[in-house]
């Protein structure tokens, strides 16, 4: 079984460019990974990298369409505009969202019992906040992106 996984890792090898490690365990167990762990071997392929590719080295087609800048300066505008507007909403989102959590917070769910009374509900409002924490961890982490999508201001 060893020789087979090996004959594969080998076949398999010039497909990747990961480096592989080779550890054992104190029970004899081979474990092979592209990640280097405490006391694992880096194994020699014999296979050198590939090196990378440089834009340079690929130049632009001669026929590739091309546009004239203020065309592009447009396209970049109106991204612009749709990031920029995308990032407004996902603030008054979160804004939206913290004042759903701070009201879920002083008021919390309660449940009615067979005899008509109203009993806190533990389970259910746990269930609520966490969801709205969810929900706000999202939100500012779409603001984040839309904000490293932005220029920068100048």
């Amino acid at each position: 079984m060893k020789s087979c996984f090996m004959l594969a890792l080998l076949l398999l090898a010039p497909l990747a460019h990961a480096e592989i490690y080779k550890s054992i365990d104190p029970d004899g167990q081979i474990t092979y990974s592209s990640v280097p762990t405490k006391g694992a071997k880096k194994m020699n392929l014999g296979i050198p990298p590939k090196p990378p590719v440089h834009a340079r080295n690929n130049p632009t087609p001669h026929n590739f369409p091309k546009i004239d800048s203020a065309t592009q300066k447009s396209r970049d505008q109106a991204r612009n505009n749709i990031l920029q507007n995308e990032l407004t909403s996902e603030i008054e989102l979160l804004g939206e969202s913290r004042q759903q959590l701070t009201d879920s917070i002083a008021n919390p769910e309660f449940y009615v019992n067979k005899d008509g009374k109203a009993m806190p509900d533990p389970a259910r409002h746990a269930d609520k906040i966490k969801s709205l924490q969810r929900r706000i961890t999202l939100h500012e982490h779409n603001i984040e992106a839309l904000q490293a999508e932005l220029p920068k201001p100048r």
